[in-house]
C-alpha cells in the first residue's frame, strides 16, 4: 500500500475518497487464484470507468491459513482491528476444518463484527446453463439475518451435563417433553435483530428501486419466533416506512368488488401485487408482503418475477439463497456480503476448493461480482456496470473456466487468470 485515505462515515452518509485504502484477505484454497484475477477486473474497471481519477489502495490483511502460517493464529485482532478501522473490506474463501481445529472463521468475523444482513443479489447472466428453462425471471436480493436462529450457537450435546439440566428445567418448569436420548439447540429471534435487518432491506428498495419486499418465515408453526419475525417486521415496515410502502393486504382490499370479492376479469387486477401501478395504483410504494417459508420454494420456482427483496430468518435464508443461486447457474455464479450498521465485508459464497490450490483452473465469478457488490456499496456504479456487462459478454463469447465449459457443448475451458483478461478485453470492446 503506497497511497490512499481511509473511507468514513459522516452525518449518517458513508464517505469515500478518490483512492479508498481497502483492505483484502487473500483466502485459503483457491483464494489466491482467484483474489488475482478479480483484482484485475476491478482495477481495470475502475480505471477504465474513471479515467485514472479513481483507484483502490489494497491493503492486505491476514486469516485463514496465511495467518496461521506467519501470525501462529488464524484470525488475528489486527485484521479485526483493520477490518473495523477501513469500514470496507473483501475477502476470499477461507477454509473451516472438519470435526477439530478452530470454527469457522466466516461465522466468526460476523459475529465479532455485527454482520447482521448477509446480503446475496441472484440474478441471471446470459449464457450460464441453467436447469430451469425461463433463470432470467429471477432477479431478487436476500437480505439474511446472520446473528440469531439456531445459527446462534447456543446447542448441548446428547447425554451430556448442560442437556440434563436443560431438560430438567423444561420438563419441570414449562411441562415441555423432551426424549432422554435428544441432543438440544435453542433458537432465539428478537425483535431487535428482525427489526434492523428489515430497516436495511426496505432502505435497499427504496435507494434501488425495487417494488417488493417479502417477509419469508415458518410462522405458521414456530409463532413466538418466526411468527413473531413476520409480524415485527410488518410493525416496522409500518413505523419507520409508512409513506414509502404499501401492504399486500391493502392493496387487496383496493381491488375487491362490492362483495369482497376481487373480480377475476378486472385488467391488471392483480399486477399491483407484484408491484405493478396498473390495479390500486400504489404508485411508487414499495409493496409488503410475506410467504411461508416451504411455499416460498415453490414460488421462486414457478412464479419467480413476483418477488424483489426477500428478508428471512437465518437457517431459511441459507438454504433459500442456495436454491435460488442454483437457478441462476451455482455458487459459482453468486456474490455475497455481510454488513453491518455501516462496516461491510464483502465475500463469495463458495468454500476454499483445496483440491484446486494453485491449479489456476476454477471460476473466479462469485469473488468478482462480490467486488461488483462492493464497487456499489462505494458508490462507483459506473465501474460495477462495466464489469457485470464484460462478464456477461465473455460467457456469451463461451470464454468460460472449466465448471462452466463442462456444461456446454464442445466448448474448452480456459484458466481462471485467462478468464479475468478475457473479461478485461471486453471492458474495451
Amino acid at each position: 500500500m503506497s497511497s490512499g485515505e481511509k473511507i468514513r462515515v459522516e452525518e449518517e452518509r458513508l464517505i469515500v475518497p478518490d483512492e479508498p485504502i481497502i483492505p483484502y484477505i487473500e483466502g485459503d484454497g483457491i483464494g489466491p487464484d482467484i483474489m488475482r484475477a478479480s483484482m484485475m477486473v476491478w482495477n481495470a474497471a475502475v480505471e477504465r470507468a474513471y479515467g485514472g481519477k479513481r483507484k483502490i489502495s489494497w491493503k492486505e490483511i491476514l486469516a485463514g491459513e496465511k495467518a496461521t502460517a506467519q501470525l501462529g493464529q488464524p484470525l488475528p485482532q489486527e485484521t479485526i482491528d483493520a477490518i473495523k478501522e477501513y469500514i470496507v473490506a473483501i475477502k476470499g474463501p477461507l477454509t473451516t476444518p472438519v470435526a477439530g481445529g478452530y470454527r469457522s472463521l466466516n461465522v466468526s468475523m460476523r459475529k465479532i463484527l455485527d454482520l447482521y444482513a448477509c446480503v446475496r443479489p441472484v440474478r441471471y447472466f446470459q449464457g450460464v446453463p441453467s436447469p430451469v428453462r425461463h433463470p432470467e425471471k429471477l432477479n431478487i436480493v436476500i437480505f439474511r439475518e446472520n446473528t440469531e436462529d439456531v445459527y446462534a450457537g447456543i446447542e448441548y450435546k446428547e447425554g451430556s451435563e448442560e442437556v440434563a439440566k436443560l431438560r430438567g428445567f423444561l420438563e419441570d418448569q414449562l411441562g415441555a417433553k423432551v426424549r432422554k436420548d435428544s441432543g438440544i439447540g435453542i433458537k432465539p429471534i428478537s425483535r431487535f435483530a428482525t427489526q434492523r435487518l428489515v430497516r436495511k432491506a426496505i432502505r435497499y428498495a427504496a435507494d434501488n428501486g425495487r417494488k417488493s419486499v417479502t417477509f419469508v418465515h415458518k410462522g405458521n408453526i414456530m409463532k413466538f419466533t418466526e411468527g413473531a419475525f413476520k409480524e415485527w417486521g410488518y410493525e416496522l415496515a409500518l413505523k419507520e416506512f409508512r409513506d414509502k410502502v404499501i401492504t399486500e393486504d391493502e392493496l387487496w382490499d383496493q381491488v375487491k368488488g362490492p362483495d369482497g370479492v376481487t373480480p377475476m376479469t378486472k385488467p391488471g387486477a392483480f399486477a399491483h401485487l407484484r408491484g405493478g401501478k396498473e390495479a390500486g395504483n400504489p404508485g411508487e410504494r414499495i409493496v409488503v408482503k410475506d410467504r411461508i417459508a416451504d411455499q416460498m420454494f415453490q414460488q421462486v420456482l414457478t412464479r419467480p418475477n413476483e418477488y424483489d427483496v426477500i428478508a428471512l430468518p437465518n437457517l431459511n435464508g441459507d438454504y433459500l439463497s442456495d436454491a435460488c443461486a442454483a437457478q441462476v447457474g451455482g455458487l459459482g455464479i453468486a456474490p455475497g456480503a455481510n454488513i453491518g450498521d455501516w462496516v461491510a465485508l464483502f465475500e463469495p459464497t463458495h468454500g476454499s476448493a483445496p483440491k484446486y490450490r494453485g491449479m489456476d483452473k476454477v471460476n473466479p465469478s462469485s469473488l468478482i461480482l462480490s467486488g461488483v457488490m462492493m464497487l456499489r456499496y462505494l458508490g462507483w456504479v459506473e465501474a460495477a456496470q462495466l464489469i457485470e456487462v464484460a462478464l456477461e459478454k465473455t460467457i456469451m463469447d463461451r470464454k468460460v473456466t472449466y465448471d462452466l465449459a463442462r456444461q456446454m457443448e464442445g466448448v474448452s475451458p480456459i484458466k481462471t487468470s485467462e478468464f479475468g483478461q478475457e473479461i478485461v478485453r471486453r471492458m474495451d470492446s
